[in-house]
């Protein structure tokens, strides 16, 4: 198919990128540093980590990991929150010449050993608070080298000091462990400053980054992404969102809430390394739950872009304090990670004068693939238009595209998608076609003007009767009701049908009904789309990046149908 859409892009905005004006990710930092020496880089906790403070420390970091006898391309791993300590690690380890594994710090133990012996990481960057975790499956896995940090390493004296005392003593968030011959995070610093950065070679074709998808279906895969999957993927974004950077009130230096984690790909490169490259500041935030909390920080800046996935939205909106900041400063809003509901957008906008632009991508894709335009003013219901340099194609289960408008799988072909999973060639084979096109799992339609939509992932959608059934549509409507909090939707065997919707339900309105809740269906759905049972709960099971953990309510919407059969 020819790029029906580029035609539709907004002005100023180019069909392609040069991903060869970097010979590396590496590269890219080291303009930024010197461009931008004496800005402030991230800020954690009233405390700002400058372009030029954040050269040293990496320099010193990555000489210090080199002193190991670390060979180049040894695989180290990053396990922390949004914390000051993680874009020195980033930088650090890829100017030494290794490997960044991210690694979600809520993992369970079963996790964290399948990931360290799967990605061979020989060491370990790891904040106290999770070290329990570590010291239980350490003998199991290849590390042999452990950098031991504190919330408030880099925070300086005397808040430094205070604020381990209060994570540790207080609010006793780092339970008791024992990881004999780990060093101290700012014992490496001081000794690597004592030492000089070997820089080694970097090429395009070199792997940055071995970033684990979820496991929603099936075992942890690490997706291979090379220096120039990233680089292509931080100058798409660039570009892209250019329309929206120069509207409104110009500012000298653009302010990037940093709440989704580093270690996820969407923030990795939309919020950290575009912020390195257009000289921004990130405002970390350690712990987006904590919205009150979170809601204090926002207050204290001019924020300029705002990424979110939809329950991170939903939870500012809720909380009357989130209506209070000055959004006059508000440039981008970008949804990403999972649908973005309408009426949460549409609450957004309205509040804020911003739309959420809603993008859509994959661990494996660095991520961006799609994203509706950044002059948007208003919600689309789509995953928007795929993003320069970047081809999609919608085919059926043969491998055929399908007709405009008819659905199938998305697949993606652009200089940002993976190489392959590490080390696992049949897993590569079966997500990769012949003519290099990325089946991405999910179900979607392009229409005429290149616009693509989602209808779902291919394992959630519900055949009732015949007819299939896509969550994400019964969860647009049942999220529009004023008396819903949020609400997932999945599908269960049933005898009458094949299979039969389940809605659960976190209220906003106690005295919502399932009656009440069901006629509302009623009058939205057609009759095969409404669901057959409503399972009301306190909230919804989600990952730490916020979605929605669709295997855990499917277990828990099996046991209620049977229940109700019985």
């Amino acid at each position: 198919m020819d790029r029906i859409w580029v035609k539709n892009y907004p002005p100023g905005v180019a069909a392609d990128i040069d991903a060869t004006q970097y010979p590396s990710v590496v590269a890219l930092f080291e303009e930024s540093f010197a461009k931008y020496k004496s800005r402030a880089a991230y800020a954690c906790m009233d405390k700002k980590l400058t372009y030029g403070q954040l050269d040293e420390m990496s320099q010193a970091l990555g000489a210090w990991l080199q002193s190991k006898g670390l060979a180049r391309g040894d695989r180290v791993a990053v396990m922390m929150p949004n914390v000051l300590q993680y874009p020195v690690c980033i930088a650090g380890i890829l100017r030494a010449g290794y490997v960044v594994v991210n690694v979600n710090p809520l993992y369970t133990p079963r996790e964290l050993e399948h990931q360290l012996k799967d990605s061979g990481a020989k060491a370990i960057i790891i904040i106290e608070n999770f070290a329990k975790t570590l010291e239980q499956v350490r003998s199991k896995t290849p590390i042999q080298h452990i950098v031991l940090a504190s919330m408030g390493d880099l925070l300086g004296f005397p808040k430094g000091p205070i604020v381990n005392l209060v994570v540790r003593r207080v609010k006793k968030m780092v339970p008791a462990f024992a990881l004999p011959g780990a060093v101290k995070f700012n014992d490496v610093i001081a000794a690597g400053r004592r030492m000089q950065l070997k820089k080694p070679e970097i090429s395009r074709d070199d792997v940055a980054f071995l970033q684990y998808t979820g496991g929603t279906t099936g075992v942890s895969k690490g997706a291979t992404l090379l220096h120039r999957n990233i680089i292509a993927n931080v100058l798409q974004n660039e570009a892209w969102l250019q329309p929206a950077l120069k509207k409104g009130k110009q500012v000298d230096q653009m302010t990037i809430v940093t709440a989704l984690p580093l270690y996820h790909i969407f923030a990795l490169t939309a919020c950290g390394l575009l912020g390195m490259r257009i000289g921004a500041m990130c405002l970390l935030i350690p712990n987006p739950r904590d919205i009150p909390g979170f809601i204090k920080e926002l207050a204290k800046y001019e924020f300029n872009m705002l990424p979110a996935v939809n329950t991170l939205y939903n939870g500012l909106l809720n909380n009357p304090e989130f209506a209070k900041l000055d959004f006059s400063g508000l440039k981008a809003a970008n949804g990403g990670g999972m649908a973005v509901q309408r009426a949460v957008a549409d609450r957004f906008f309205k509040l804020t004068g911003c739309p959420i632009i809603e993008g859509y991508g994959l661990s494996e894709t660095s991520p961006t693939l799609t994203c509706n335009r950044a002059d948007n003013a208003e919600y689309t219901g789509t995953i928007g238009l795929p993003v320069p340099s970047t081809e999609i194609s919608i085919r059926d289960d043969d491998g055929k595209e399908v007709a405009l408008g008819e659905p199938g799988e998305i697949c993606a072909r652009g200089p940002q998608v993976m190489v392959g999973y590490w080390q696992r060639p049949e897993e590569t084979a079966n997500v990769m076609t012949p003519d290099g096109f990325f089946k991405t799992g999910d179900i979607g339609v392009m229409d005429a003007g290149g616009q693509v939509k989602i209808v779902d992932r291919k394992k959630d959608m519900i055949l009732v009767s015949g007819f299939n059934v896509f969550p994400n549509e019964v969860e647009d409507v049942v999220a529009s009701h004023p008396g819903v909090l949020e609400c997932a939707v999945v599908g269960v065997p049933d005898a009458a049908s094949g299979e039969a919707v389940v809605l659960f339900v976190a209220r906003k309105d106690p005295a919502l009904t399932e009656q009440a809740l069901m006629k509302f269906c009623a009058e939205q759905l057609t009759g095969y789309k409404k669901p057959k049972y409503i399972v009301f709960q306190q909230e919804l099971p989600k990952t730490n990046v916020g979605k929605v953990l669709r295997r855990e309510l499917r277990d828990a919407a099996q046991k209620a149908a049977a229940q109700r059969a019985a």
